[in-house]
């Protein structure tokens, strides 16, 4: 029988994970060519991507823990193995809504510091105490320090909702890290994690000597699992997913990319799989939104409602320039930076032209979970009405089922608000729409072009092909004709799928669909 493997799910310590023989990911030569040619960085990715396990890794190679890393690259890069002296700040918990929060992790960081060091603290200032202590521990080890912050903009991102303790915490931590500023001679290296880069308003503007390389190309793939990665490093674990769903190898394989790939961190870099995702589907042998599942964006949710952002307008590509994917501000009417910096968009492609990026959904996982989570939140749904139920739809799809369908979208019409001035009988009807065929997670197209026009919505299953065409305060014949004189059925005139043309009218007098016929 073959050995079990296993897998570093929830870890977050290099050391326990290489003392107890888990897997891991060799990205020590990236580790080494960043302590080789810099001094200070700053690194963004979303979470659950393993940020934490990065920390932790330069944690160990700076104490000088050879054996830790034995049969990594990193093993025969470095000749020397100094133990340098370790100050890790881990902001990744903490209660920061609290006024003494944010000072109290930080203060208890350098109390443990002093304590392994033995060196002195004076009752000063919590800034002027870090510079004591970078100080003291150079003069005592004979070695400058190695400054590693994780999850910094965490004490931001948990008081969203407390805009005074933000501002308090912003301004605090500012003054804390500012002090890096002029402490070159007793650093040897820098290195801060975070899901977002707060501009403007946050320690970048004081800790100008931060290199950022979260877009640069060639560390696009030290955190996440590429393709290679996957395919050389994971063959049992392939195997056994293949064989518990019954799926091939090259199958199973399709069906990890469609969901978990795709993550693109730099114009030219390469592809990465989400790593928490990828493990969970090895672990628990099925695919699920294992990423979305393990925490609610609720301030991406709070942020989408408060500046009334159009979400179909992820359904093609969304553009934007570097400097407004790095543009991350609480007064920000434009959520796109947020949306790339946490995950939910991803590098396409990009035009160095015009110097714009073309971003969209990595993957099947963050488009289907996202837009669901969305949905209620989005159409203001009130919380005691029916759940937003897609699998109904989806099942009506599938058994080719048009009573079932329309049935379905007027309950959704039917216990839907209108005390939202900004939204229109219309714009409601057009949400509810996007909605249903983007959650359905079928072959979906919308706004179809042909050669006379572009249909409403095409959708594709194995077995059927539906035709929609919807009006608003119009005639479903003349919707119908529209269909026949537009051509829209004419590229599936060969195909063996029974075809469908629907027609949909909304009254929005009613405000719910009041007719629809099948041509």
């Amino acid at each position: 029988m073959q050995k079990l493997r296993k897998l570093p799910l929830g870890i977050q310590s290099f050391e326990y994970l290489r003392q107890n023989d888990y897997i891991y990911m060799d990205k020590t030569e990236l580790i080494y060519k960043l302590a080789s040619l810099g001094k200070a960085y700053f690194l963004s990715r979303p979470r659950r991507f393993g940020k934490s396990l990065l920390i932790t890794t330069m944690e160990a190679y700076f104490l000088g823990k050879k054996e830790l890393f034995k049969g990594l690259s990193i093993e025969h890069l470095e000749k020397d193995w100094l133990k340098y002296p370790v100050l890790k700040f881990s902001l990744a918990g903490g209660d920061f809504t609290s006024p003494k929060g944010l000072y109290n992790s930080l203060s208890h960081v350098l109390s443990n510091f002093e304590e392994t060091y033995s060196l002195p603290s004076k009752e000063v200032s919590l800034p002027e105490r870090f510079k004591d202590a970078l100080k003291n521990a150079y003069k005592a080890t004979g070695l400058r320090v190695i400054v590693l912050v994780d999850e910094y903009d965490n004490s931001l991102l948990k008081t969203v909702d407390y805009p005074e303790q933000e501002q308090k915490n912003r301004e605090f931590f500012k003054g804390f890290f500012a002090s890096l500023k002029d402490m070159d001679e007793y650093l040897h290296f820098v290195f801060f994690t975070g899901v977002t880069k707060f501009s403007k308003v946050s320690i970048f503007s004081d800790i100008n000597q931060l290199t950022d390389i979260s877009m640069d190309k060639a560390y696009s793939t030290i955190c996440g699992i590429t393709q290679d990665e996957l395919e050389k490093n994971f063959i049992p674990e392939i195997e056994a997913l293949s064989s518990e769903i019954n799926l091939s190898k090259e199958e199973c394989l399709n069906k990890l990319k469609q969901m978990y790939d795709g993550y693109k961190f730099s114009a030219n870099g390469t592809n990465v799989y989400n790593p928490y995702s990828l493990l969970c589907a090895f672990n628990y042998k099925e695919f699920g939104s294992y990423w979305f599942e393990s925490g609610t964006p609720t301030f991406l949710i709070n942020k989408l409602k408060n500046v009334s952002y159009n979400i179909k307008n992820f359904t093609d590509n969304v553009e934007a320039t570097a400097l407004q994917m790095h543009d991350y501000r609480m007064d920000n009417p434009n959520p796109i930076p947020l949306l790339y910096q946490s995950g939910y968009l991803t590098i396409k492609s990009y035009d160095s032209e015009f110097e714009t990026y073309t971003l969209s959904y990595p993957n099947d996982e963050v488009k289907y979970a996202f837009t669901e989570s969305l949905a209620p939140y989005y159409l203001e749904l009130p919380e005691d009405s029916t759940p937003f139920d897609i699998r109904v739809f989806g099942q009506a799809i599938k058994k080719g089922n048009i009573d079932e369908i329309i049935n379905w979208l007027k309950g959704i019409f039917a216990i839907l608000p209108y005390t939202n001035d900004r939204k229109t009988p219309e714009s409601r009807f057009q949400d509810v729409i996007y909605m249903a065929f983007l959650m359905e997670g079928k072959y979906a197209r919308t706004e179809v072009h042909s050669a006379k026009g572009r249909a409403n919505c095409i959708v594709e299953t194995d077995d059927y092909i539906y035709i929609f065409e919807f009006k608003v305060d119009g005639s479903v014949q003349e919707a119908l004709n529209q269909i026949e004189q537009k051509g829209y059925a004419i590229p599936f005139s060969a195909d063996k799928r029974k075809l469908f043309k629907i027609a949909v009218n909304f009254s929005t007098e009613e405000r719910n669909i009041d007719a629809w016929k099948v041509g």
